[in-house]
């Protein structure tokens, strides 16, 4: 794959190298308006860095705008004569809907849009994706890059703004929760290093359960909860003090901002 990423920032970057990692392209280009940062990458076989999008798009196939939205629009009006009718266009960039990329561009190009969250960095980013009705043709182009960086689900793009939160925010929501089990932890006597080990690898052996399984989260809870045990007393404690109550409602209220944020 002749891949371009415009916008070698913080994410870009990340997707840069589960891709060279990987090995998965034939000709690699880097853009960023200050190149120092990143011109040690031309060190890997078939990558190179520019500041010239123009230069980019002519010699790739996939586009992948990594950029911030104010910043999209004018990458968009620049390399917009360039494109041809071989290329695929991949937006990360949040909130720049579809039809304001058709907008600009034209109707007719492969428009993807694609929402990874920042554990790309570490190859294990929940990525949602959707398209214009030409991109459909070329969205499993998106999932099989995607897919080396974590997982991929295609989804409406009316739902992308829900999958912001529940992906890219529910980062934080995890690490909370992670934080917040570090935090008793420490009051049951580890230190603060050890109870931090305790909590992340225990929520990691969570999540790897249900995925190796499928089951339900009940199921799993169901074999650890025993009568009268300690486990549905710590259960039966958290919920009466709103434990699921407040994240469904933290969740509500995030979805509400991107709401508003995108009415703006």
């Amino acid at each position: 794959m002749k891949i371009a990423i415009l916008g070698t920032g913080n994410l870009g970057l990340s997707i840069a190298k589960g891709l060279i990692f990987s090995n998965a392209h034939t000709s690699l280009f880097l853009t960023k308006r200050k190149t120092e940062a990143i011109r040690e990458y031309e060190e890997y076989s078939k990558v190179t860095v520019t500041s010239n999008n123009l230069e980019a798009v002519r010699n790739s196939d996939i586009l992948i705008f990594a950029v911030q939205p104010t910043q999209l629009e004018k990458i968009l009006e620049e390399i917009k004569e360039e494109l041809t009718e071989k290329h695929v266009l991949i937006s990360t960039v949040t909130g720049f809907k579809i039809p304001r990329i058709e907008k600009i561009v034209g109707e007719e190009h492969f428009i993807i849009r694609s929402m990874p969250n920042t554990a790309i960095a570490v190859g294990k980013s929940m990525t949602c994706l959707c398209s214009n009705e030409k991109g459909q043709k070329r969205i499993a182009i998106a999932e099989a890059i995607f897919n080396r960086l974590g997982t991929s689900i295609i989804i409406p793009e009316n739902k992308m703004q829900a999958a912001t939160v529940i992906c890219a925010s529910g980062v934080a929501f995890w690490m909370r929760l992670i934080r917040a089990t570090s935090q008793g932890a420490v009051q049951l006597g580890f230190d603060a290093k050890d109870a931090q080990e305790l909590s992340m690898q225990t929520c990691l052996g969570a999540a790897s359960l249900l995925i190796e399984s499928g089951r339900h989260p009940e199921q799993e809870i169901d074999k650890v909860t025993t009568p009268r045990g300690c486990t549905i007393e710590g259960l039966n404690e958290m919920e009466h003090n709103g434990l699921s109550s407040s994240l469904i409602k933290g969740i509500q209220a995030s979805f509400k901002k991107i709401n508003n944020i995108s009415e703006q």
